[in-house]
């Protein structure tokens, strides 16, 4: 009699200790393998991100084309000779909520792709 109900009782308590206590139970396994997968996409993420800066700084580094459009659009760069013209809106016919066009800046560091 006492084998019959002890027996299946202490293999009862080591399944469940084995699925869900401790350190290693099935959701502490299943956390950890979605936590995984989310490192390993943004892994993926920043692999790409560093990929297309890496090709943005040779680029930098090899095309005065490029330097010379960066310098133009950025810092109002002119080559001599040439006459620069800002067309700006007045003050007065800025709307309340409209933003200034001073004020927003020109990201023209990186193209679209490296976003």
């Amino acid at each position: 009699m006492v084998k019959r109900v002890i027996l299946p009782a202490l293999i009862g308590l080591s399944v469940y200790f084995a699925l869900f206590g401790g350190e290693y139970s099935v959701f502490e396994v299943r956390r950890v393998r979605a936590e995984r997968a989310e490192y390993e996409e943004r892994l993926v993420a920043l692999e790409q991100t560093n990929d297309c800066l890496r090709a943005w700084a040779e680029t930098l580094q090899s095309d005065s084309a490029t330097i010379e459009r960066l310098a133009r659009e950025r810092y109002g760069m002119i080559r001599e000779g040439e006459i620069l013209y800002r067309i700006t809106e007045s003050r007065d016919s800025e709307s309340a909520d409209s933003v200034p066009t001073d004020s927003v800046p020109r990201d023209s560091v990186q193209d679209s792709e490296c976003r």
